[in-house]
């Protein structure tokens, strides 16, 4: 087994990881105070090739490896975990359902506008009542002549107010459950499509989330999205996906929180010398560190059986679950090093728990990592 990196996957690594430290990491902070979405940086990395570095060529993306795209989202994390959530969203929930189960029309319509940057990629899947529950969806598409009426609304919902068209889930078919749910692409500009931004959010405060609302939407047949009731299954392979890069964002925060620690214990001096020399401090790094390699490596087995086209559900559980769970973890331990300063807003790793609370709750909850991961076991 080779655990070595190709030489293209170590080139976008380093290049992105090069772009996120002079481009994105420097106004993290700031865009944390104000909730700016950094709109010409996305439009850079459009440039780079790097919002639709997973999608083939022939639709305007860079034709990457699945280890190349989550490399790319724990350094753009690392640097600012609100944007490894808007590429998170607008890749692995915007794009891939169009990518995935799209005809050659509706890929050749939406993705190369995503993957130069000019539009974000959305999914409209999260509602009031159906959150981890999605058999629980009241969103509504009503066939209407050739076309369909959808009715409802969607919650937490990242990247709608700079896409062109949202992916949504609706009930097709109010007798079957998850059986019914059918997926359509609903353009932003459609009447009665009414997308409104004003959670106050504990952390991620620099991604886009947004309530839809949806009155009377008319989309006509062609935007159905795959089969019709099929859109369930659709969703389980777009979230083990997602949940592979919510691991790789988690890798870059504790990542983030370990470099900070360590700068930050080297120069801070007491009882006569720097902190980095007491055992505490170090066992406390020493397991950032071990905790990082292992969840780094967990998100990288998985992006290695999804690129040789192998069931990888119950390693993203695991490594969605760990990593999340890590992140949290190292941000409290960065805090902890950094005494008094970790508590106030001069210094990142008070941002950087914030921002890693999210990845506990997001894209399935730690307790749904756990009934999966149980369901493998027979359970």
């Amino acid at each position: 087994m080779n655990f070595e990196l190709t030489d293209e996957q170590k080139l976008i690594r380093d290049n992105v990881y090069d772009f996120a430290q002079n481009e994105i990491a420097p106004g993290a902070t700031e865009r944390d105070k104000t909730g700016e979405i950094p709109l010409d940086i996305i439009s850079k990395m459009g440039e780079m090739g790097l919002m639709g570095l997973p999608i083939a060529e022939q639709y305007g993306g860079a034709g990457a490896d699945s280890i190349s795209y989550l490399l790319a989202t724990e350094e753009i994390s690392r640097a600012c975990a609100s944007l490894g959530l808007t590429y998170d969203a607008h890749i692995a929930l915007g794009m891939a359902p169009i990518y995935y189960f799209g005809t050659e029309e509706q890929k050749n319509r939406y993705l190369p506008e995503l993957c130069s940057g000019q539009y974000l990629g959305s999914m409209g899947l999260t509602e009031p009542e159906a959150g981890t529950d999605s058999g629980n969806t009241k969103t509504t598409a009503v066939p209407d002549g050739d076309g369909w009426v959808i009715n409802g609304s969607k919650c937490f919902i990242t990247n709608s107010r700079y896409s062109r068209v949202v992916t949504v889930t609706a009930i097709t078919d109010k007798g079957k459950g998850t059986r019914g749910i059918s997926t359509f692409l609903v353009p932003v500009s459609a009447p009665g499509f009414d997308i409104i931004s004003g959670y106050e959010k504990l952390g991620m405060n620099s991604s886009n989330t947004n309530e839809l609302i949806f009155d009377n939407v008319r989309v006509p047949g062609e935007n159905l999205l795959g089969p019709l009731n099929n859109g369930f299954r659709q969703l389980m392979k777009v979230l083990d996906g997602g949940r592979l890069a919510v691991a790789a964002i988690c890798v870059g925060i504790a990542q983030a929180c370990l470099d900070a620690s360590v700068k930050y214990a080297r120069e801070r001096v007491q009882f006569g010398q720097s902190i980095s020399k007491f055992q505490a401090i170090q066992f406390k790094l020493a397991d950032m560190k071990m905790n990082i390699e292992v969840g780094r490596n967990m998100y990288l087995k998985g992006g290695w059986l999804k690129d040789s086209a192998r069931p990888y559900t119950q390693e993203a559980a695991i490594a969605k679950l760990f990593c999340s769970e890590m992140a949290t973890r190292a941000a409290l331990e960065a805090i902890q090093i950094h005494g008094g300063y970790g508590y106030i807003k001069e210094f990142p790793v008070e941002r950087y728990l914030r921002d890693a609370k999210l990845l506990e709750i997001g894209e399935g909850t730690s307790e749904v990592q756990r009934i999966l991961i149980a369901r493998g076991l027979g359970l």
